[in-house]
C-alpha cells in the first residue's frame, strides 16, 4: 500500500487530496484565496498566497491522517492554466501573477495580429491567441513594466511555482504550456520562432516535461515546512483540464467532458494535434501518450451564478440558488442570459463580448434570473459541443464535472440542453484525483493511468436522461441565445472605444 498526495491548484481556491493505492480517496482539504481585480479588466494573485494556503492545508491532512500521512509515496499536480508567473533567479515572484481572466492586453493582442495570421496559428500554436494567455500577457508586461521583464529569469504557470516550492527545481509540463500560446503544440516544445520574432527573451522559457515524469524531490525546506518527508518524488503534473479529464475517468478517444466550474468547458481525449480551422475551441497537449485534448471554454460559468448570488441577490447559499431554479419551468419564460461578464472565448474569441439578460417582462423575478443564468451558460457550453460535431468527434453520454454537477436541476438542464445522457463521477475533486493518478502512474504504484481510473473512478447510478417535452423549446431557446450576440457585438466596445468588428482577432467565430 502507497498513498499519494495530489494537490490542484485552483482560481478560487486550492485543494490537495491524500489518495491511499488501495482504499482510494482518503481526505480532501481545500484554502481559499480571492481573485485581485486592481484595476478594470486586471486579475491576478499573489503567488506566495498560494503557497501558505498549500502549506496549511497540507498540514491539516497530517493532522486528520497521521499514520497515512507518514506513507505519502509520490505527489502530483493540477493547476489553472494560461496565467504566468514572473521570478528571479531564486524563484521570487517580481510581480503578482497575471490569470487567464485578465483582459489588460487587448492592445498587444492587436500587434500579435497584425503579425500572426490564423493559419500560422493553427500549423504553430493549434490555438487562438486570447487575452489572459501567458503569451500576451508577457507582452503586456514587455510594454508596461519593462522593469520587470529585465529582471525576470524564468516565467511559470502557476501550478509550477507550488512545485518549486517544493522540489527547488524551476520548470512546466507541456500541458500547461501549450496553454500560455507561445507553443508549438504538434511538437511540444516552445515556438522558439515565434519568441525571436516578437523580441522576448527565449532564456526566461523553462525547460519543460512530460507529466508524469519526475521533476524532483521534496526538500529538506519544504519537509519542514509541510511536514513531509524529505525526497518524495514529485511529477511534473498537468494543466487542470486534462488532470480533470483523467479524474473523470477519460483516457482514451470516445468520451467527452462538460465542466462547470469557475470556468467552463467542453474537452475531450485525442491521440493526434487535430484542431477547428476556424479557430474557435482549443487543442492543447495531454499528460497520456502524448496526447492531446480539444476543448471549448466559456469563461464565466460558476462565475457567472456567483456574479448573481454575491452581487446581486445578495444570497449566501448556491444550494439555494439551485432550488429556486428548479422552480421555474424550462426556458425562464423566455428570459435569456448571455454569460460574457468578462468577455468569451469558445466560439467567438472576443474579450470585448458582454453579458446580458434579453426579454425581461414584468413577470419576471429572481427566479427566473437564477435558471436563466444556468440555462446561458448551458448553451455557451452547447456552442462547443456543436463545433465537436462539426469535427466529427460525437458521443452519446456527457461526463458532468465542477461545481455545476453538484446542482440536480443543472444536471437535468445539461442533458435537456444538449439532448444527451449527462452521468456524475462519484468523486468528486476530479482534478485532485487525476493528479494523484498521473503521480501515482509516473512513480509506478499504478500500471497504468488506464488501470488507475478503472479502480477509482466510477459514476452514480442516476443517469439524466433528456426529456423530449423540451427539445423544440430549448433549440429555438438556443437559436434565439445565438441571435443575441450576433445581433448586439456592435455596442460591444472596449476602453479605447474601438467597435469590435475592426479587431482581426475576433474574425471567423461561430
Amino acid at each position: 500500500m502507497s498513498v499519494i498526495l495530489g494537490i490542484d491548484l485552483g482560481t478560487s481556491s486550492v485543494k490537495a487530496m491524500l489518495l491511499d493505492s488501495i482504499q482510494g480517496v482518503l481526505e480532501v482539504e481545500s484554502g481559499g484565496y480571492d481573485v485581485e481585480i486592481p484595476k478594470e479588466g486586471y486579475a491576478e494573485q499573489e503567488p506566495e498566497k498560494w503557497w501558505e494556503e498549500t502549506k496549511k492545508i497540507i498540514l491539516r491532512l497530517r493532522e486528520k491522517n497521521g499514520e497515512a500521512f507518514g506513507q505519502i509515496a509520490a505527489i502530483g499536480f493540477s493547476g489553472q492554466m494560461h496565467g504566468i508567473v514572473l521570478t528571479d533567479e531564486k524563484g521570487t515572484p517580481l510581480r503578482p501573477a497575471i490569470l487567464w481572466l485578465d483582459q489588460r492586453s487587448k492592445k498587444e493582442l492587436e500587434e500579435i495580429y497584425q503579425k500572426i495570421d490564423l493559419e500560422k496559428m493553427g500549423n504553430v500554436l493549434r490555438n487562438r491567441v486570447y487575452t489572459g494567455f501567458g503569451f500576451p500577457s508577457l507582452m503586456w508586461v514587455r510594454e508596461h513594466e519593462p522593469e520587470i521583464l529585465q529582471k525576470t529569469r524564468w516565467i511559470m504557470m502557476p501550478k509550477d511555482f507550488i512545485r518549486y516550492k517544493m522540489t527547488g527545481k524551476i520548470a512546466s509540463d507541456v500541458t500547461d504550456a501549450s496553454s500560455t500560446a507561445i507553443f508549438h503544440t504538434a511538437e511540444r516544445t516552445w515556438a522558439y520562432d515565434m519568441i525571436r520574432e516578437f523580441g522576448l527573451p527565449l532564456e526566461i522559457f523553462p525547460p519543460c516535461g512530460e507529466s508524469m515524469e519526475i521533476a524532483g524531490y521534496v526538500t529538506k525546506k519544504c519537509a519542514m515546512e509541510c511536514g513531509l518527508k524529505e525526497g518524495i518524488p514529485v511529477v511534473y503534473g498537468a494543466g487542470d483540464q486534462q488532470a480533470q479529464s483523467i479524474g473523470n475517468g477519460i483516457c482514451e478517444e470516445g468520451k467527452i467532458i462538460c465542466n462547470i466550474g469557475t470556468g467552463g468547458q467542453i474537452s475531450t481525449y485525442i491521440k493526434d494535434p487535430i484542431y477547428d480551422k476556424k479557430l474557435r475551441t482549443h487543442t492543447f497537449c495531454h499528460s497520456i501518450d502524448k496526447g492531446y485534448t480539444i476543448y471549448g471554454a466559456t469563461l464565466c460559468s460558476g462565475m457567472s451564478l456567483k456574479w448573481l448570488k454575491d452581487k446581486i441577490l445578495q444570497i449566501d447559499d448556491f444550494d439555494q440558488l439551485s432550488k429556486m431554479a428548479g422552480e421555474i419551468a424550462p426556458g425562464s419564460e423566455g428570459l435569456i442570459y448571455l454569460p460574457y461578464l468578462t468577455g468569451e472565448r469558445t466560439p467567438h474569441m472576443d474579450p470585448c463580448a458582454k453579458g446580458m439578460f434579453a426579454g425581461l417582462t414584468l413577470r419576471h423575478e429572481r427566479r427566473h434570473m437564477v435558471r436563466a443564468v444556468m440555462e446561458g451558460v448551458t448553451m455557451s457550453l452547447r456552442d462547443s459541443l456543436t463545433i465537436f460535431q462539426e469535427l466529427g468527434i460525437k458521443c452519446d453520454t456527457i461526463i458532468a464535472s465542477g461545481g455545476g454537477a453538484r446542482s440536480h436541476e443543472w444536471l437535468q438542464m445539461q442533458a435537456d440542453i444538449f439532448h444527451k445522457k449527462v452521468v456524475v463521477c462519484e468523486v468528486s475533486e476530479q482534478a485532485c484525483l487525476g493528479a494523484c493518478i498521473l503521480a501515482g502512474s509516473g512513480c509506478g504504484i499504478f500500471a497504468s493511468v488506464k488501470q488507475a481510473t478503472e479502480q477509482f473512478v466510477s459514476f452514480r447510478d442516476k443517469v439524466y436522461e433528456p426529456d423530449s417535452r423540451y427539445e423544440k423549446l430549448y433549440d429555438k431557446q438556443y437559436e434565439r441565445f445565438r441571435a443575441l450576440y450576433r445581433n448586439n457585438r456592435e455596442w460591444m466596445v472596449n476602453e479605447y472605444g474601438k467597435d469590435n468588428s475592426g479587431y482581426g482577432y475576433r474574425h471567423g467565430g461561430g
